[in-house]
């Protein structure tokens, strides 16, 4: 993947709040309830939960309205305040996490409304920490993974995810388009929230299960997005990102196979158990990003729908 140089990048909804003192494998009361435990229990020794939605903490039903954003938990590092154009987002891996936010905002300010007549309304941040942070969806530590809480509207992301858990203890791919897979999947459930899906969620265990269904459908919203990625503009309507390669999109298929539900209780040791799932299988994934990729409509991406999976 890369980026045009003479793009502009916006910073305006990137954040770090630098490291707390909450580190991995910190417990306690006032934590995020994720529905079915670690990646639907039976993880072993593998304390992660991947790339998460808080379902139970949904307070918008997507009709637009705002829930508040208090953003005053939290002091910024400055982290994303030299990322200006497309050349840095070329050099660095913060930088280029802009321009991945910046791609997604303008691929679904569009999209959204187009396909659906929805509105569209940005995610109000794209947070990075390290070790733990708190959340409008209650304490997170880095051993949640990377995910997206309804009730700020936030993505949260410890970057150390992609080097801890998906390469070293997954066995996950390396490469800088699978970050933008997992923001992509993350941005996926903000416009879930804004379409009023979280709330079809009643079962949250099982192959067929609503949280599975949910969990696919964002990889689909994802696969759209990479559909599209060489089209996104910046603000100045230059070209965001000038060229997406096949190595990129296998690098999206490995990171979707790695976080399986399946692959993850094999790498724990663990039997596999479908009734346990709450993201659905590798070979469900990858699928679903596909059908995302190859036909690049919110229709094709509906999980719910009768015979879906």
């Amino acid at each position: 993947m890369r980026f045009n140089p003479k793009a502009r990048l916006n910073t305006r909804r990137m954040g770090d709040a630098g490291r707390s003192g909450a580190g991995r494998g910190a417990s306690g009361g006032g934590g995020i309830p994720i529905p079915g435990g670690a990646a639907g229990g039976g993880i072993g020794t593998l304390v992660i939960i991947v790339i998460v939605v808080v379902i139970s903490m949904v307070a918008r039903g997507g009709s637009g309205g705002g829930s508040s954003y208090d953003d005053s938990r939290m002091s910024d590092t400055g982290r994303y305040e030299k990322c200006d154009s497309g050349e840095d987002a070329n050099n660095s891996s913060d930088c280029a996490r802009v321009a991945v936010e910046n791609s997604l905002t303008d691929y679904w300010s569009d999209a959204l409304p187009d396909q659906s007549g929805t509105a569209f309304e940005p995610e109000k941040k794209v947070e990075t920490f390290t070790d733990g942070i708190g959340t409008g969806c209650g304490a997170a530590t880095a051993d949640v993974g990377p995910f997206y809480c309804p009730s700020d509207q936030t993505i949260y992301l410890d970057t150390t995810f992609f080097d801890d858990v998906l390469e070293q203890q997954l066995g996950g791919p390396d490469g800088g388009f699978v970050e933008a897979y997992v923001l992509a999947h993350e941005y996926g459930h903000h416009i879930q929230n804004l379409l009023g899906t979280m709330g079809r969620v009643k079962t949250q265990q099982g192959p067929k299960s609503d949280a599975v269904r949910l969990e696919l459908q964002a990889d689909c919203y994802a696969g759209m997005w990479a559909k599209a990625a060489t089209t996104t503009e910046d603000d100045d309507g230059n070209v965001l990102i000038q060229d997406l390669t096949e190595d990129d999109i296998q690098q999206a298929i490995d990171a979707a196979t790695a976080v399986g539900d399946d692959r993850i209780q094999e790498a724990s040791g663990g039997d596999v158990d479908p009734e346990s799932w709450t993201h659905g299988s590798a070979k469900s994934r990858v699928q679903w990003f596909l059908t995302g990729y190859h036909d690049g409509t919110l229709k094709a991406c509906d999980t719910f729908a009768a015979g879906a999976l």
